[in-house]
Order: C-alpha cells, then sequence, then structure tokens
C-alpha cells in the first residue's frame, strides 16, 4: 500500500468554499492528455516538520470520458518517499484542484479572492463554534485589512486584551465558520450591526467610536 492518498478536491471546495477554489466541474470535465492538473497527496510521517500533504502537478495522459484519468507526476515530492518524478497515477475528476492550462481561468473573481480582505475574529467564532453576534467596520490597519472586526458579542475587555483570544485571518476563514453576515459585508466603514432578537438576522446600530 503506497504511504499516500489523495484528497477530495470536490469535498474540500463544498466544506471551505471561502477559502478553497477549484476549477468548476464543467471545466474539469474538458481536461484531456496534455493539461496539468494540481493534486493534493495525504501523507503520514515521522518527520516533526513534514506538512500533512504536499500539492503537485501531474501531466495527463488519458481521459475515459467518466472522470477517470492517468497520467504522471511533474513535480517532485519533498517528503513522499515512494513517489517520484514521472512516476503514473490514476485519478480522478473528484481530485482536481487546479488547472495549467490557458483557459485555466486565471485572474477570474472567486469567493476565496471576494473575501481574502483580512479581518479580526475572537476565537469564539473562529474556533469554538459560536455564533456571530456583533461586527463593525472601521478604517483598515493595513492595505490588507478589511476594518471588519467580529465577535459573538460578550467578550469583555479581559478576552479582547489576551491575544490568544484574538485572530487576524481572511474573511472567507469566518464565512466558513458563519456566513451569515456575506450579505452585509459591502457597508461602508463606520457601520457595525448586532444579531436581532430572533437571532436569524442582523439590525444595524451606532457604534461609538
Amino acid at each position: 500500500m503506497p504511504s499516500w492518498r489523495l484528497d477530495n478536491g470536490a469535498e474540500l471546495a463544498a466544506r471551505y468554499r471561502y477559502t478553497f477554489h477549484r476549477p468548476s466541474d464543467a471545466r474539469i470535465a474538458r481536461v484531456g492528455p496534455g493539461d496539468s492538473v494540481k493534486l493534493i497527496f495525504r501523507f503520514d510521517s515521522d518527520e516533526p516538520d513534514a506538512p500533512e500533504a504536499e500539492r503537485m502537478w501531474v501531466e495527463v495522459e488519458s481521459a475515459d470520458g467518466a472522470g477517470g484519468f492517468t497520467g504522471r507526476l511533474d513535480n517532485v515530492p519533498g517528503h513522499i518517499k515512494d513517489l517520484q518524478l514521472g512516476d503514473p497515477l490514476a485519478f480522478r475528476d473528484i481530485h482536481i484542484i487546479a488547472l495549467q492550462s490557458p483557459d485555466g481561468g486565471a485572474g477570474e473573481e472567486t469567493l476565496p479572492s471576494r473575501y481574502s480582505g483580512r479581518c479580526f475574529v475572537t476565537r469564539k467564532i473562529l474556533y469554538e463554534g459560536e455564533r456571530i453576534g456583533y461586527f463593525f467596520r472601521e478604517a483598515p490597519g493595513a492595505d490588507d485589512d478589511s476594518g471588519w472586526r467580529i465577535m459573538a458579542g460578550d467578550e469583555d475587555d479581559d478576552y479582547m486584551n489576551d491575544d490568544d483570544n484574538v485572530f487576524y485571518v481572511s474573511l472567507g476563514a469566518v464565512l466558513n465558520c458563519d456566513d451569515a453576515i456575506v450579505s452585509l459585508l459591502d457597508a461602508p466603514t463606520g457601520s457595525a450591526f448586532e444579531r436581532d432578537q430572533q437571532g436569524e438576522g442582523f439590525v444595524s446600530i451606532e457604534e461609538d467610536c
């Protein structure tokens, strides 16, 4: 048995749709011999600094028209010992996460690119599964800063002053956890919202700056 396995890119794109983009099913269906596709090779390793997976290109040699492909590895693995440049591979359409071809979609706006601006968000939202209860937009502090500050709504000053409780991440990472706010993210600087009493939507509020 090989030490590696291919990740299901279609599942990853569905689960993390605001941060993980892959070409459309229609575009992947047009992949054929001579195209290059990127796959995720997940593996276990005893190396303490090894990643969980390697993303590598494969040159397509055949397509069966039903989602099956064969090809050859077009990268030198950094950590996977039983896989070498040029090795033959069989894979399916669900494993493809990127294309390298003239119409591969470079430059198109995707959900990850649209929500790549960063924000400050609390641990309660990002890691503890709580819903967003309060968020506001202030003047950005950096070029990549969206200005949004996102909280559950019950964090006190001691909590907020602890650096372990506040994270600077892409808006997409927050939307993967709770995308109830997505329709409000174009609101201008100075906007503030809190969850309504029914808990199903948000209302605009005046924010003391």
